[in-house]
């Protein structure tokens, strides 16, 4: 006789031991996912002097590219000396001295979870954890049988989840 457990079973033990190795992963990702919602807003960040050398005489509409401030917006120019929000630009040195508010570092590093890019090492835990999460999905539906109340319950909740993130993205 065969000791091999069924599917449903080895799915329900990956699901709930992956679940707890994910629990901190998942944790980190939604405290940073909430502060990045944030990140157009003062919240949690600090004032900081800059002072930056970029070329002299930079045209107006590419000094915001090179300070690298967006959105830029000129407010008034006398003789060198350029004003923009927070800050000016003097054309004949090419210095440019203004605040901006950033991130302490430790939560500018946790940000850095949902902006990684393919070259970086982070890019590997995305989508380890991308993957996982999509195993979430199938595995749940692997803990009960088609048959059951609970699973077609189960369908209405994913269907009425599908739908909201739906209308969410459309309707922004």
């Amino acid at each position: 006789m065969s000791n091999k457990k069924p599917l449903r079973t080895s799915m329900r033990i990956l699901h709930r031991y992956l679940g707890y190795f994910l629990a901190g992963i998942m944790a980190v990702y939604a405290l940073s996912g909430i502060v990045m919602i944030f990140r157009d807003t003062d919240f949690l960040k600090q004032q900081k002097q800059i002072t930056k050398q970029v070329k002299p005489n930079a045209e107006p509409d590419e000094l915001g590219r090179l300070l690298d401030i967006r959105p830029f917006k000129i407010q008034k120019q006398e003789g060198n000396i350029i004003y923009f929000e927070h800050g000016t630009y003097d054309k004949s040195t090419g210095k440019a001295d203004y605040t901006s508010k950033e991130w302490p570092a430790a939560i500018e590093n946790l940000t850095e979870l949902h902006k990684a890019r393919s070259g970086q090492p982070l890019f590997f835990l995305n989508v380890f954890f991308g993957m996982s999460l999509l195993f979430f999905v199938v595995s749940a539906f692997c803990m009960f049988l088609p048959k059951t109340t609970i699973f077609k319950k189960g369908l209405y909740f994913t269907l009425a989840g599908v739908i909201l993130t739906l209308v969410l993205i459309f309707l922004r």
